[in-house]
């Protein structure tokens, strides 16, 4: 969707227009690739998630070493990054100096942080997680007048819920 149509959307109007709902978002998918090799014009599909969810999900403990060692291999992978972008630059081998130097400031300065982010302060996570958001369910919605040729052509493939 384009900035104009986002301003535009109306719930309401979506609502006539609803194709499927899917509990998954992988099915969503599914539907709309199926969809998309019948040469249906699935530049008129949206599939909008409903009632989000933020799930966390803990991944461990996060004990000072932890964070030293996160810390530690993030910074590295920075400075390999900005090593290789200004290897580009050099004459000969010197880029390999360059790269090896970047990963161990890196690594140093991202293992400093880790050790400042882990000291104890009032409130602090005492362990490591990922966030996701997630819906739950999808609505396949068709835009253009197109809902009724997609639902004949997703329930002939069995693909309506």
């Amino acid at each position: 969707m384009t900035h104009a149509e986002t301003s535009q959307y109306d719930p309401i109007k979506a609502a006539w227009n609803t194709v499927a709902s899917f509990p998954v978002y992988d099915d969503a998918r599914a539907a709309v690739g199926h969809l998309s090799k019948t040469g249906f014009p699935v530049e008129n599909l949206d599939i909008i998630g409903s009632d989000l969810r933020l799930v966390e999900r803990v991944t461990g403990r996060m004990t000072r070493t932890r964070a030293v060692l996160n810390g530690a291999f993030t910074g590295a992978g920075i400075g390999l990054f900005f090593g290789l972008l200004l290897g580009l630059f050099s004459p000969g081998f010197a880029w390999l100096g360059l790269v090896m130097a970047g990963a161990a400031v890196g690594a140093t300065w991202g293992a400093a942080f880790g050790f400042a982010s882990s000291v104890s302060v009032a409130g602090r996570q005492e362990f490591s997680s990922t966030k996701n958001l997630v819906a739950q369910r999808y609505d396949l919605v068709a835009r253009g007048g197109y809902t009724d040729r997609a639902r004949i052509e997703l329930g002939q493939a069995g693909l309506l819920p």
